[in-house]
């Protein structure tokens, strides 16, 4: 087993990473550190490989060239066995939460505790209690998700993410489609975890706001490629008018051009005959 990551090693570290799906390439060269506790934010457009991203950190996706290493060890290499042991590092939370519609609250939190662990039932109850205190949500286990709002939902995800007590976090995109103030809530409680699990983050989200409040560091993702790397008050004042344009979500810009120069081509290309 390799060893924890040491100061001078990141606990993520992704080399000239590069996949494509048929002709459509979508990372190409992507490079980027995460130290051990930090939280970094990526960000960019839809469509631009964010989630493709996460999924080769977790090795859910292999890549066509270049490498992931967590704790020093490359991701795509690991066999079938040792790729199950590995995901026990981490815990992940989807947009919806991902929570299964006939289990009770308490039953979702439990699983990854009832697979992952040998603890006894009283063990599972209080540590789903516990996980269910650190995200706000008191008194909710037996209800079944059909019963919580949307925002009650995801930090039911962020509880079952935690509770086997991941040495990483990976959130895809938490707060989307929630209002200001749920939004905010969230937010807070992403914090409160990485305060209290002290885990290694990654979020991926298109919320500006949001990623200034949880970010140690915000990274955007743009045509395949991290083009800004910057801690939340530096990565504002970033001269790039990429980075300029999303950050202020304005209409014109060089990211508008550029969707609209491939709509152009797309509807110049010849249409072949049958």
């Amino acid at each position: 087993m390799p060893e924890p990551a040491s100061d001078s090693r990141p606990k993520i570290r992704i080399r000239d990473l590069h996949k494509s799906f048929g002709p459509k390439k979508v990372l190409c060269g992507v490079e980027i550190d995460v130290k051990a506790g930090e939280s970094l934010v990526v960000i960019g457009g839809s469509g631009t490989g964010k989630s493709v991203l996460l999924k080769h950190v977790v090795g859910l996706l292999k890549p066509d060239s270049g490498t992931v290493e967590v704790d020093g060890e490359a991701v795509e290499k690991l066999g079938n066995k040792a790729i199950t042991e590995f995901r026990r590092k981490f815990g992940m939370a989807f947009q919806e939460g991902a929570l299964f519609d006939s289990m009770t609250v308490w039953q979702n939190v439990a699983f990854p505790l009832q697979r992952l662990t040998d603890k006894s039932r009283d063990e599972i109850d209080a540590r789903v209690h516990e996980c269910l205190g650190l995200v706000r949500l008191e008194g909710v286990a037996e209800k079944l998700p059909s019963q919580l709002s949307g925002g009650m939902r995801r930090r039911v995800g962020f509880a079952r993410s935690v509770a086997h007590s991941p040495e990483i976090l990976l959130f895809d995109e938490p707060t989307s489609g929630l209002d200001p103030v749920t939004t905010a809530l969230i937010d807070e409680v992403i914090l409160d975890l990485n305060d209290r699990v002290k885990a290694t983050t990654i979020t991926i989200t298109h919320d500006m706001a949001s990623a200034f409040r949880i970010g140690d560091r915000v990274a955007m993702l743009y045509q395949g490629k991290i083009i800004a790397d910057a801690a939340p008050e530096e990565f504002r004042k970033l001269d790039d008018p990429r980075v300029q344009q999303f950050i202020k979500g304005e209409a014109e810009g060089p990211l508008t051009e550029e969707a609209t120069q491939k709509v152009g081509a797309a509807r110049a290309k010849p249409v072949e005959s049958p």
